[in-house]
């Protein structure tokens, strides 16, 4: 206890010195917790999805091209297929232009036998089923809108010239886009006066070990058409949403490495320029019995608790900032923008090193220096 209160009492010493240190540690701590969050966190929804039995179906041209309906019926004949929907994207407005969020409409016979982890229970599924203008809504833009179930808004189309009219029967949760909005595809049909656009056809395998399988028969099934198909996994099809951005996330790692590597060098300065003119006090701490042991316990401690509060202030700081980056920026769709628990355990071991490293070396010289010599270069 004593010692802890002499570790206090340096610190707040030269308050001005210690105030500064601990937020230039807090800050590059928290520039390093929010750069290196956001690609740990694609990471793991990317990951989350690997598990999925959801195949994606789209033109092989790309997902601009549409496929016929009829290749619906041929899809469901295809060995360990479960359930397929086709997808038409909508591309609704709620009113402005930054209203926008993903929509699209669906088969809502289907949509439960495909989709059956979104959090969604039976009697709103039995809702969308009955009521021709149902549809569910992610929790994010519940949210956002300030939605509640039983309401009726309207969307005006993008792809479609014409608005649509939905009642919102349900919450998409669980491992839902927390942004999606879904409807039913023949309501769409009949507004539109024919079949809708099929950008992609949804198609749940009966088990993962077949998944492969499918992948290649549902390709093997339209090769040689005037709409060939490329089908992949979920995982692999949002990995390829995000493509363009891996640099990006790389140059965010990279940015955290430099990053703390800079904050390292100034606190080891700091710390050196702290120990070195506390020279003489050392020596007289020694030679009133401390031991070299004890004092470079109690050196590295006040460089420990520096850069811990830092790491606490930074990685604290960083996690509100990215809670609250949804609601500050709403385009981003409700990605759930929090700190992993990996990047916020990594952080804070991080300072602890940056702390133990930095005052190990000039404390172990300081510790060790013959007293005579200390006193002599102190007076």
């Amino acid at each position: 206890m004593k010692f802890a209160i002499l570790v206090i009492r340096n610190l707040t010493r030269n308050k001005r010195r210690t105030i500064l240190t601990v937020l230039s540690i807090a800050v590059s701590l928290f520039i390093f917790s929010a750069l290196v969050s956001i690609p740990t966190l694609v990471g793991e929804i990317l990951a989350d999805s690997a598990s999925s039995l959801r195949i994606a179906v789209h033109n092989k041209a790309g997902l601009a091209y549409d496929m016929p309906m009829a290749y619906a019926q041929r899809i469901a004949t295809v060995p360990h297929v479960a359930a397929v929907t086709p997808e038409s994207w909508y591309g609704g407005l709620y009113h402005e232009v930054s209203d926008q969020f993903p929509n699209e409409a669906v088969d809502p016979d289907q949509a439960e036998k495909v989709w059956p982890d979104w959090g969604v229970t039976s009697e709103q599924w039995q809702q969308f089923r009955s009521l021709r203008t149902a549809c569910l809504v992610g929790a994010a833009t519940m949210k956002r809108f300030n939605f509640h179930t039983g309401q009726q808004i309207m969307l005006r189309g993008t792809v479609y010239d014409f608005p649509v009219t939905l009642t919102i029967v349900g919450v998409l949760r669980g491992k839902a886009p927390p942004d999606f909005l879904i409807f039913r595809r023949d309501y769409l049909e009949q507004a539109a006066g024919h079949s809708p656009f099929v950008d992609i056809f949804w198609v749940r395998a009966d088990d993962s070990r077949n998944v492969e399988q499918v992948t290649a028969a549902l390709d093997q099934e339209f090769s040689n058409s005037s709409a060939e198909t490329h089908s992949e996994s979920e995982a692999a099809f949002d990995s390829n949403f995000i493509t363009g951005y891996r640099t990006l996330f790389r140059l965010f790692e990279v940015l955290g490495a430099i990053i703390l590597i800079t904050i390292a060098l100034v606190a080891a300065n700091t710390a050196a320029m702290s120990i070195r003119e506390r020279r003489s006090e050392i020596a007289v701490m020694r030679s009133i019995g401390f031991t070299s042991r004890t004092i470079l316990s109690l050196l590295i401690c006040e460089s420990l608790t520096i850069s811990l509060l830092g790491g606490l202030l930074g990685c604290g700081a960083g996690f509100l900032v990215l809670r609250a980056f949804p609601s500050v920026m709403p385009s981003l769709g409700g990605l759930p923008m929090q700190m992993p628990s990996l990047v916020l355990v990594d952080a804070l071991a991080i300072s602890a090193l940056i702390g133990i490293v930095s005052a190990a070396v000039p404390a172990h010289s300081a510790a060790r220096r013959n007293i005579v010599d200390a006193l002599r270069a102190g007076g």
